[in-house]
């Protein structure tokens, strides 16, 4: 099922349609205009490498949270003794 982005000549406003083969014409769900046009997007590859890039990344942000807490774990326990 192949999803493409639209944005619509009347309000402005893009968004995501699921075309399937007996869909109908694309309408805006905001206004239900039919004066849309369809963008050309992005199209999303996976493989090891970007599985393990996002992997790693998602993995360094926890690590970030983790110490943000520590921190704040810490200085709320000083700040109480003090």
């Amino acid at each position: 099922m192949p999803i493409y982005e639209y944005r619509c000549g009347a309000c402005d406003k893009e968004f995501e349609a699921v075309i399937l083969p007996k869909s109908g014409p694309v309408a805006c769900p905001s206004c239900r205009s039919r004066e849309v046009e369809r963008l050309i997007s992005m199209f999303a590859v996976s493989s090891d490498g970007t599985r393990e890039m996002h992997l790693k990344s998602a993995r360094k942000a926890a690590a970030k949270i983790r110490r943000d807490k520590q921190v704040a774990e810490h200085e709320a326990i000083h700040h109480h003794h003090h």
